[in-house]
């Protein structure tokens, strides 16, 4: 499906104008890769989209009480240290690395990796490509990553040290690392 982006861009976008083209195509999810190539996508259909807002919130309850750092929803990117920009679908940033970023940095897309992702597979989403996605979370310093395909219900964990395990979709999936001590069970986030 082909999208009209509302911009006059060159070849060679600056941190600028990838800005101002998000800013300026607010109905489209917009990524860059790491080799400059503007990635356009549609929203969310509404399910995934409910599934998603849930997650987060379940991650978000988890963080309020145990304070290890900074939630972000599937609207928020990050420049990563290949330049690529990119936007989980729900992240967390551990609370000391957040806050020694500089103000001005976190008032764009921050030149920061979050510590832990989640990648919800969407009925639009190629599984090869969000599989590639989830790697490059690793390679670029995610320590953790949960890639959840939620209409063929399977959940691939990815780990820093290049692990990938398949996990049950109905069995509760317990956080290491950036997010040790969450649990959650995909089944229950679904019904709300």
């Amino acid at each position: 499906m082909a999208y009209e982006l509302n911009t006059q861009l060159s070849s060679g976008v600056t941190e600028e104008e990838f800005l101002k083209l998000c800013v300026d195509n607010r109905d489209l999810r917009i990524e860059k890769d790491d080799q400059g190539n503007v990635l356009a996508s549609s929203p969310a259909c509404s399910e995934i989209g409910c599934f998603n807002a849930s997650l987060t919130a379940e991650l978000g309850t988890w963080n309020k009480k145990s304070k290890a750092g900074y939630v972000f929803d599937s609207s928020t990117g990050f420049t990563l240290p290949n330049s690529a920009v990119r936007s989980p679908d729900v992240s967390l940033i551990l609370k000391d690395k957040w806050e020694a970023l500089p103000k001005a940095e976190k008032k764009k897309f921050a030149r920061v990796c979050p510590d832990f992702v989640i990648e919800i597979v969407s009925a639009s989403d190629n599984l090869k490509q969000v599989q590639s996605k989830m790697s490059e979370w690793i390679s670029q310093g995610a320590s953790l990553g949960w890639l959840i395909d939620f209409d063929h219900q399977k959940v691939w964990i990815y780990t820093a040290d290049g692990r990938i395990e398949e996990h049950p979709f109905d069995q509760q999936l317990n956080g290491t690392g950036p997010i040790d001590g969450f649990t959650v069970t995909l089944p229950e986030v679904v019904k709300g």
